[in-house]
């Protein structure tokens, strides 16, 4: 049975909610040492059909770690930290030591513990789009300009996979399409949109990266970025099979092989049958498991979370 990859992005629980955040602990650090704790004892970390990441902020990055080796490496051999993003550039011997004043370098996170990175996230997307457009408004208002601009968001996501890679990290990169790049019509005329799309970051994001492989691993989050937020409505089965497939085929047209395809739109226990129902898709990308009343995540909902998918993939 091929190992089914599980990615969890706990983004703002370094923060307690009093002080708007997420963590329902007043000490973050506490509560990531009880997450760890309780994956050990739902046994996710003895599974050998299983790869758990948890990404996290970087002041939760050494108590995660710590607390890992405080258990036996049986109970964690499937356990693995991963933080949210590098710096498109690093230090090296003889080089730039530390010229990164707020930013992380890729060998910073593994040398915190990390051994997977996650690049291209769509908020890092919009994030760095926003930053160009605000040196050149107009750019947003033309569609060749803005074009470029993906390009150049793009290029930066290129150089810190190329960075986490280097560093000895393994990487997830994300890719999807917005509202207005998959745009109006029937599903049918949308496709070539959505493809071209995928093609153009993939072909980008990946250029170059495949001299660490086999000794990295590489594996592609789809991130519908149109339906991702509150009360939005996610794509249903076929959309995602068409587009884990759509990645999948460029994939291997550029190399002759095929990466892992997680989905990325919010793996949660009322998607996770249907998900792993999809052939294309190899696992998923975990944020929450609670989201009416106080949003929150609890081991105890990941573990429902593969569980459901576990019982989906015996059905099959």
């Amino acid at each position: 049975m091929a190992t089914r990859k599980i990615f969890v992005n706990l983004k703002r629980f370094d923060i307690p909610r009093a002080l708007g955040g997420v963590c329902p602990e007043h000490d973050p650090g506490q509560w990531m040492e009880w997450v760890i704790a309780q994956c050990v004892e739902y046994g996710l970390g003895r599974r050998d059909d299983l790869e758990l990441t948890l990404f996290l902020p970087e002041g939760l990055l050494l108590k995660a770690a710590h607390a890992l080796s405080s258990f036996p490496a049986e109970a964690t051999r499937s356990l693995r930290l991963g933080c949210q993003g590098v710096f498109r550039e690093d230090v090296a011997p003889g080089g730039n030591f530390g010229a990164f004043t707020t930013n992380r370098p890729a060998s910073a996170a593994r040398n915190m513990g990390c051994s997977w990175a996650m690049t291209g996230h769509s908020e890092e997307r919009k994030d760095k789009l926003g930053v160009i457009a605000a040196y050149d408004p107009s750019i947003l208002a033309e569609e060749s300009r803005q074009n470029r601009a993906n390009r150049a968001v793009d290029g930066l996501i290129h150089a810190e996979t190329v960075c986490a890679l280097r560093a000895g990290l393994n990487v997830l990169l994300c890719v999807g399409e917005t509202a207005a790049e998959k745009g109006e019509g029937s599903f049918a005329e949308q496709q070539p949109r959505i493809a071209a799309v995928l093609r153009s970051q993939l072909e980008a994001g990946l250029q170059g990266v495949r001299e660490f492989l086999p000794e990295r691993q590489i594996a592609i989050a789809y991130e519908p970025v149109w339906a991702i937020g509150p009360g939005k409505t996610p794509p249903g089965a076929e959309y995602i099979a068409f587009v884990a497939g759509t990645i999948k085929n460029i994939i291997q047209e550029l190399w002759g092989q095929t990466l892992p395809v997680v989905y990325g739109g919010g793996l949660k226990l009322e998607n996770a049958a249907a998900i792993a129902g999809i052939d294309a898709i190899d696992g998923g990308l975990v944020a929450l498991t609670r989201f009416s009343g106080t949003i929150g995540f609890e081991p105890a909902g990941l573990n429902e979370i593969i569980a459901a998918i576990d019982r989906s993939a015996a059905g099959r």
